[in-house]
């Protein structure tokens, strides 16, 4: 039971995130523009997916750790991309200070 709560839990905290992302007024789509973010510390959050090739990630990863940025990880490409307003797969993408 604990485990379904968990799980459950992680679910709506994962689908609100992905919300406040598709809401959001300025962000950054993909690994390049989210790098850059990270970079310039305007990115508030940084949404990564589960599903896209570590070499492309790492250097995006080893950034936010370095900035303290948080990560949160969606299952994959498709769905980030769709709560960016895209067609296709992102690998990764933030919400922008304004």
């Amino acid at each position: 039971m604990v485990n379904f709560l968990s799980a459950l839990l992680k679910g709506l905290i994962l689908l609100s995130s992905l919300e406040v992302l598709s809401r959001a007024a300025k962000k950054t789509i993909g690994t390049k523009q989210t790098i850059k973010a990270v970079q310039s510390s305007a990115a508030k959050v940084v949404f990564a997916a589960e599903d896209a090739e570590e070499h492309v990630l790492a250097p995006l990863l080893a950034l936010c750790k370095e900035k303290n940025v948080e990560v949160v990880w969606v299952k994959s490409m498709a769905e980030l991309g769709s709560a960016c307003g895209i067609d296709v797969g992102s690998a990764s993408a933030s919400i922008i200070e304004e």
